[in-house]
């Protein structure tokens, strides 16, 4: 059986998610208006919707279920 090597990642996933819409707008600015600018905004939108999910599961206010 082979053994599974994980990966460490040297930053928080909040940041690489900021990185990257920050990229993906980057990219849309570049880009005429189109579908492909359209989709590149769309997934600068998810990134920050996921940064800002993950930041509010992370958050100290949750409870633990009970």
């Amino acid at each position: 059986m082979r053994v599974r090597r994980g990966s460490i990642q040297l930053k928080p996933l909040k940041d690489r998610l900021v990185e990257f819409a920050a990229n993906a707008r980057k990219t849309a600015d570049e880009l005429p208006p189109g579908a492909r600018r359209d989709e590149a905004l769309r997934k600068a939108r998810q990134a920050d919707a996921a940064a800002h999910i993950d930041a509010w599961v992370n958050s100290s206010g949750l409870q633990t279920p009970k």
